[in-house]
């Protein structure tokens, strides 16, 4: 090779000093990490025009960089979870399906998490939300890294409420004293109520629903002016109830074209406005906000279930079940997402690079000047230089774990190559008619080029010249991957039951009661709080 001409030289240099300009200029930046449960894809407005109810998410995907080629690293809650925190796929961190109420276990104890490493480097940590990795013991997330603690231990149809909100089936309240035990519903696992942490202490049994939302905000705010007037950096964690059902938002106004989805979806968008308002507040370009979903809609859920966008794996539909949440269909992997970072993430930019929820860990990790975890593979890139716009390449290979519909859990079950996506396991999730695919292995594999088939419709034909030409460099993709899992520091994930681990405040009372002070059920004093502040 030539020497660089000095032109190159000087891009170069200018391109270096700019992936450090935000430690040099700022110190560490903050980081926001937003994770929406169970949004599809098209229910961002600035990916599918029909969707008009995300006004902030939009404005936020115009003042910053929207990827539109973005997948959660499993579809279905705890896997997804899990790898976001470790930069790893469930193959590797043990965390292969999801936490029951009753899980004595959670994420491996010897699985690093990315507020651990960010909490050694400086970092004032918290996680608001949905937690779903283990809530027993040392599994809670108070002992995984996370300075604070505000939120649900698992998914909230995991427990019942007296603000049951809108699900499919309907769940009916917690029983009381006096209430025959046949209303109950097996769905809604009426003998348990869900509880609400701060830290480790349950606050308030069974949580009120309706209050949810705002109560997210309103410590998400309080802990971005808390730490900005510590003055250290600080890393949140913001995991919300929206759009899993059961939906809790507010009754839908006259004539709403999406109902009471749309209405939930306008409450979780005003959410996210807030917490953009809060950051910017204490400091414009000082916070990197990175906004995703965990994995598709849950068709199963009817109307309650959100938008996939082109994405609807048809070819799975034409044979049976859903093609969305707890599927490698593209419609149960590939969310919205966006980075919002004024003066460093470009604005009105769209990104095709090949990311995924993976790469969250080790770019955070490196913009925070810390180092990765030894003795570990990462299966997530440092994805800078597409944040900071330099660069549109991603992953060349990205895997895709079974989650639930077809085959072994946590099996590496599809593979994508640049444009074109493998399939050795077909099947589809429970669909809203109450369908379900069947498990299809496929040798040699089923493949779409996605380029052309965004719908997964027409799988390229064997014997054509397309197909022969990929197929062996799928085939080394995938052995090589394999190997490089089986060979790595692999965890294994406990996921032993035990009655006594469920999470209860007050075990004589029933549902294990225990409201918060001075709120009666369905009313909370920190109802009012309005997410337009």
């Amino acid at each position: 090779m030539g020497t660089p001409s000095p032109r190159v030289v000087l891009v170069l240099a200018a391109a270096l000093a700019g992936l450090w300009a935000p430690r040099a200029a700022y110190g560490q930046p903050n980081f926001i990490v937003i994770l929406a449960d169970d949004v599809g894809w098209g229910d961002l407005g600035a990916n599918w025009a029909e969707t008009k109810e995300t006004p902030q998410l939009d404005a936020l995907a115009a003042e910053g960089t929207r990827f539109v080629d973005f997948h959660s690293a499993a579809s279905t809650c705890s896997p997804s979870r899990a790898s976001l925190l470790t930069g790893r796929l469930g193959a590797r961190n043990g965390v292969t399906h999801n936490f029951a109420v009753t899980s004595v276990g959670g994420l491996p104890l010897n699985e690093t998490t990315l507020a651990e490493v960010l909490r050694e480097a400086g970092y004032s940590t918290a996680a608001i939300g949905k937690w779903h990795l283990g809530h027993h013991g040392r599994h809670h997330p108070s002992f995984r890294g996370f300075d604070y603690y505000f939120g649900i231990p698992y998914s909230h149809d995991m427990g019942c409420t007296d603000t049951p909100g809108y699900n499919v089936p309907p769940c009916p309240p917690c029983p009381r004293p006096g209430v025959a035990a046949r209303v109950a519903r097996r769905d809604c696992y009426m003998e348990v109520a869900l509880p609400l942490f701060e830290n480790v202490t349950i606050i308030e049994q069974p949580v009120n629903l309706s209050s949810l939302a705002a109560r997210y905000a309103e410590q998400a705010a309080r802990f971005i002016r808390q730490a900005s007037r510590s003055r250290r950096p600080f890393f949140l964690y913001l995991a919300l109830a929206h759009m899993h059902v059961p939906l809790g938002g507010p009754p839908p106004p006259p004539a709403s074209g999406r109902g009471i989805y749309g209405a939930a979806l306008r409450e979780m968008d005003a959410l996210v406005g807030r917490i953009r308002r809060a950051a910017d507040s204490h400091g414009k370009g000082r916070t990197l906000l990175w906004f995703a979903g965990d994995n598709g809609p849950w068709a199963q859920k009817c109307e309650l279930a959100g938008r996939p966008g082109p994405f609807v794996g048809a070819w799975q539909r034409q044979r049976g079940g859903s093609s969305a949440k707890q599927t490698t269909w593209e419609g149960g992997h590939r969310v919205p997402a966006l980075a919002y970072w004024p003066g460093h993430v470009p604005a009105q930019r769209t990104s095709h690079a090949l990311l995924s929820t993976l790469d969250i860990f080790p770019t955070l990790v490196a913009l925070a000047g810390a180092a990765l975890p030894l003795n570990r593979r990462f299966d997530g890139l440092d994805v800078s230089p597409v944040l900071f716009g330099w660069s549109d390449v991603g992953h060349k290979v990205l895997l895709h774990p079974n989650s639930g519909a077809a085959g072994k859990d946590g099996e590496i079950e599809t593979l994508r190559l640049a444009q074109y996506k493998a399939f050795y396991t077909t099947g589809g999730a429970m669909a809203c008619d109450g369908s379900v695919g069947p498990a299809e292995h496929h040798q040699p594999p089923l493949i779409f080029n996605l380029d052309g088939d965004t719908q997964e419709q027409e799988p390229l034909a064997v014997a054509s010249r397309e197909y022969q030409a990929v197929l062996p460099a799928i085939r080394r993709a995938y052995a090589q991957a394999l190997e490089d899992i089986a060979t790595d520091n692999v965890s294994v994930a406990d996921y032993s039951k035990d009655p006594a681990a469920t999470p209860c405040c007050d075990a004589r009372r029933m549902a294990c009661r225990c409201p918060a002070p001075g709120a009666g059920p369905g009313k909370n004093s920190d109802a009012a709080l309005s997410l337009s502040n």
